[in-house]
């Protein structure tokens, strides 16, 4: 709920502005009320109410000046002495009923002219005058007051003129007109990000889910925003007290970041610096001082500048782009606040996509290596979907002049875009080396069964209808299958792939379909985990963490086939990619299957992998950890063997507070909660770390689960 408003007196004038409404509107209603108790009932209470109207008025009339400053509706202060010269019940109605109408009179005139006022409002809010539109908007108000569209409207004005505290309060007038306005509980919520309110921020988004459950994607939107400025402001903070504490690391890349930014200095003094800075952004303190020292704008600095736009580049300029491109991408590497603020710079969102496109060969492996780092996360193939990159993507569907491993490399990327949903109509699956169009030539069964071929030679990727038709066609699946097998050719390798990267677009459509394919699919994509080629493993540890939800069956299989192990350790030396998705196949895998649970006690001793992914800096991979932990700790003696381990401090962290999705805090307080439930004593460090809030929170969620 908003907090209470800045002006007292004015909103209990407010309240007391509706409850007359209220009371007048009730006594309207009873005087038109066909029951002649009621209808009774109303002219007696009326009378009364309008004598001691009367009688307050006339008081005040001895006791004022000879000078009237008071506006009165004369036609009320006439119903008392009528009253007393003994007017009939049906001639005091009347009178109410003249009265009543002319009240609605004034309120639609007032209205009208509320409305034209907001909309002069609106038109200065299009042209960029806020403060005519605050102008405007408040005019609207003192013709009508409890009008709700005039209120968010000047908030949204205070907002672009960075009046956050002026915004707050008039979305509180708002929810005071309308408890329900979803826009008012939106400003306030960014009015409250701008302020660093973290807690009110999310509470204002939160209200807004309950409001209306269909703005999910609205709300974790605005959320991940919030999570992301919190995040940015934390490291912000760490890396200031490291240059304040003179940390070596952090004079490094402030030297280099000065020598790099000098007048005067040569391409190649500059490509020895930035390689020499890439090295050493090598971790969240170092990416968050080359932003706070403006490590981004050395690319509007001479001669990178130049070297980076150059149309036709010497091999200087390709050595100079190359490592421009490894510092990005170490200095975005996980970091999403970096990769906002790379991806809206007007230079990259020009150039990166020629660069994909370039004749050096080695100029297109970074691009595409800093697309492909961009893409592991939700937010990063957002950007890269508003930045236009799709266009260009078109290439990776065509040969690539270049070598076979070349082209190989760019096949894993379009699978990762193709998680956003707005890739999903735009890019499905771009491949490299052989049009899909020649991929599609070998599924011949599924194009005589009436289903039409799923990209053509001039598309540059799936509709989302074709795609559809594909995911409820048995001859499809059917022809995965067959040639979801992998040689050791290089023909054979960009087979394999190119159909998991179809697999994984098929298994975001619904259909039922998938239900009796999906135990010799995961089968299959679990003997492609012992493949030596990494992005043919990374493609069937991300197919089987979409097809195994949809199937218990497929669960027991792959549990049986060691899936379990296998997990574990790429959880141990895998990337962040494939590592996302192996522990969403363990949190599957616990979920259902006891075998499951068991092997992840035996395998992983005293859970030292889980432990390590509950302090991990992505939620969903955090979320997931606890989820697996807490179905582990049904197991007899698991609790046990976490004893003297750091687990109730990472799961206390992420229960109360530390974790900003709410699933997150549940499956960490679930945990918590089964683990003291399991072995007592893990209460102590409960107790040491003032955690019984937390633990009796998440009690009532292990019953309720």
């Amino acid at each position: 709920p908003p907090a209470m408003l800045r002006d007292e007196d004015t909103e209990a004038d407010f309240q007391r502005f509706l409850r007359r409404v209220d009371e007048v509107a009730n006594l309207l209603q009873g005087l038109n009320s066909s029951d002649s108790a009621v209808k009774e009932e109303a002219i007696a209470e009326t009378e009364k109410r309008l004598r001691e109207e009367g009688a307050s008025r006339e008081e005040e009339e001895e006791g004022r000046t000879t000078v009237n400053r008071t506006v009165i509706n004369t036609s009320v202060r006439a119903f008392p002495s009528e009253i007393k010269a003994g007017h009939t019940s049906g001639a005091f109605l009347a009178a109410l009923e003249k009265d009543a109408k002319e009240r609605a009179q004034r309120r639609r005139r007032n209205e009208q002219l509320a409305n034209a006022l907001k909309e002069q409002g609106n038109e200065a809010f299009r042209e960029g005058d806020f403060p005519l539109a605050i102008q405007r908007y408040t005019e609207g108000l003192e013709k009508l007051r409890d009008k709700q569209e005039l209120y968010t409207n000047r908030a949204q004005a205070y907002l672009k003129l960075h009046e956050y505290e002026k915004a707050i309060s008039d979305c509180e007038w708002a929810l005071k007109c309308n408890k329900n306005c979803l826009k008012a509980y939106f400003l306030m919520g960014k009015a409250h990000l701008a302020l660093q309110h973290f807690r009110e921020c999310r509470q204002c988004y939160e209200k807004m889910l309950q409001i209306d459950p269909q703005k999910e994607n609205l709300f974790k939107a605005c959320v991940n925003e919030a999570s992301l400025e919190e995040r940015r402001l934390r490291d912000e903070e760490r890396a200031a007290r490291e240059a304040q504490n003179g940390a070596a690391a952090a004079a490094c890349i402030q030297e280099l970041l000065q020598r790099i930014s000098s007048p005067g200095q040569d391409i190649l003094c500059c490509t020895a610096g930035i390689r020499l800075l890439a090295g050493a952004v090598n971790n969240c303190t170092g990416q968050t001082l080359f932003r706070t020292n403006n490590g981004f704008s050395i690319l509007g600095k001479e001669p990178v500048r130049g070297a980076f736009c150059a149309e036709r580049k010497g091999p200087a300029e390709v050595e100079l782009c190359v490592s421009l491109l490894l510092l990005w991408q170490a200095a975005c590497a996980g970091n999403e606040v970096n990769q906002h603020l790379l991806l809206a710079q007007p230079e990259v969102r020009a150039q990166l996509p020629e660069l994909l496109s370039c004749g050096a060969h080695e100029i297109q492996r970074e691009a595409l290596a800093l697309i492909s780092l961009c893409s592991e996360n939700e937010s990063g193939r957002r950007l890269l979907a508003q930045q236009g990159l799709t266009s260009r993507l078109q290439m990776l569907r065509e040969p690539i002049k270049s070598t076979d491993e070349e082209a190989d490399s760019a096949t894993s990327i379009p699978s990762d875009l193709t998680v956003a949903d707005r890739f999903q109509t735009q890019s499905q699956v771009p491949l490299s080396g052989a049009s899909f169009a020649e991929l599609m030539g070998r599924f011949g069964r599924v194009q005589q069964a009436g289903t039409a071929p799923l990209g053509t030679a001039g598309s540059p990727c799936a509709g989302a209808e074709e795609l559809a038709r594909l995911a409820g066609s048995r001859e499809c699946w059917q022809a995965c299958l067959d040639e979801c097998w992998a040689g050791s050719s290089p023909e054979s390798r960009q087979r394999v792939l190119a159909v998991l990267g179809l697999l994984m677009n098929l298994l975001l459509q619904p259909s039922d379909t998938i239900q009796d394919f999906a135990v010799p699919i995961s089968g299959r994509c679990l003997a492609l985990l012992s493949h030596q080629d990494g992005r043919i493993v990374t493609g069937a540890t991300g197919v089987l963490s979409r097809v195994l939800p949809a199937s218990p069956s497929a669960v027991e299989e792959v549990v049986k086939g060691g899936v379990v192990k296998k997990m574990l350790k790429f959880l141990k030396v895998a990337g962040q990619l494939t590592a996302s998705y192996a522990i969403k196949i363990l949190a599957v895998c616990t979920k259902s299957s006891r075998q499951a649970q068991e092997e992840l006690v035996k395998w992983d001793k005293r859970f030292q992998v889980l432990l390590k992914l509950l302090g991990s800096e992505d939620e969903q991979t955090v979320g997931n950890a606890a989820f697996c932990l807490s179905q582990c700790l049904l197991v007899p003696r698991a609790a046990a063997s976490l004893l003297g381990s750091s687990v109730v401090l990472l799961l206390l962290r992420q229960a109360g507070g530390d974790a900003r999705s709410p699933s997150v805090q549940q499956n960490s307080a679930i945990a918590l909660g089964r683990l003291c439930t399991a072995e007592p004593r893990h209460i102590p460090q409960l107790r040491k770390l003032n955690g019984f809030a937390v633990l009796s929170s998440a009690m009532k969620l292990v019953h309720s689960s």
